[in-house]
């Protein structure tokens, strides 16, 4: 890049939230910026925003004006889809007024709820997705009981499903009441109803599912249907599960 082109790293950071323009020329004077993996400590070192890949204490910024991250409590009922033909409820519907193409990163079936990232960035909703890169996904699950001491220990160690064994990360119980017991269960399993599935061949099937994390992302307190903006270190923590 020529030197009259791009914009000022230190007005690039700012513009992005990381503090003021003096705060950022301090972190770039004690070496804390990276410019494409490279450590900058000179002042007034202009960059792309649009394509630079700019980190702080090695957490990357995202600095492009058209990137889009959101998180949303999906409710039950609604199709993870951008669009459906027959006019079904769907994640795009909450979209449409938009103008940038946004990914679902992974899906949800209709009947599950709870937490669902969506994208402009396809790479990285690709690599949240793809089973290699092994990203956390975490779940309340509502089943009947009694539950038996062992649930935990088969679903660790793994249960035999048609397509193949599946294992749970972890698993706790987190609730019991009468004959309905609330279970929490983290896996890095991507197949289709996998933890319906799971819960199924172990003799306790799902009554309600909510997933309540993806990584680092939590579903907190949101309201269901809303969606909102990732934080900047939601953001960065992801970039960073998955390499990018």
């Amino acid at each position: 890049m020529d030197d009259d082109e791009g914009i000022r790293l230190q007005k690039v950071l700012a513009a992005a939230g990381i503090g003021s323009r003096r705060a950022c020329e301090v972190l770039i004077g004690e070496g804390r910026v990276s410019i494409d993996g490279e450590v900058v400590r000179e002042q007034g070192r202009r960059v792309d925003p649009e394509s630079a890949v700019i980190r702080v204490d090695d957490m990357r910024i995202t600095t492009s004006s058209g990137a889009v991250h959101l998180a949303l409590n999906k409710p039950k009922g609604m199709l993870t889809a951008m669009s459906d033909p027959e006019g079904r409820p769907n994640v795009g519907d909450l979209v449409a007024g938009r103008n940038e193409r946004l990914f679902h990163v992974g899906r949800l079936d209709a009947d599950t709820e709870g937490l669902l990232l969506l994208s402009n960035d396809g790479e990285l909703a690709h690599r949240l997705s793809h089973p290699s890169y092994e990203v956390p996904k975490t779940y309340l699950a509502e089943v009947l009981g009694p539950l038996p001491r062992d649930v935990g220990r088969r679903l660790r160690a793994g249960v035999e499903l048609e397509d193949g064994i599946a294992k749970a990360d972890s698993f706790k119980l987190v609730d019991s009441a009468a004959n309905r017991v609330l279970v929490e269960i983290v896996l890095h399993e991507g197949r289709k109803h996998v933890v319906r599935r799971m819960l199924d061949e172990v003799g306790h099937p799902v009554q309600r599912l909510v997933r309540t994390a993806v990584g680092p992302v939590q579903l907190g307190a949101q309201k269901v249907g809303r969606l909102r903006p990732l934080s900047r270190p939601e953001l960065g923590a992801l970039y960073a599960l998955v390499g990018l």
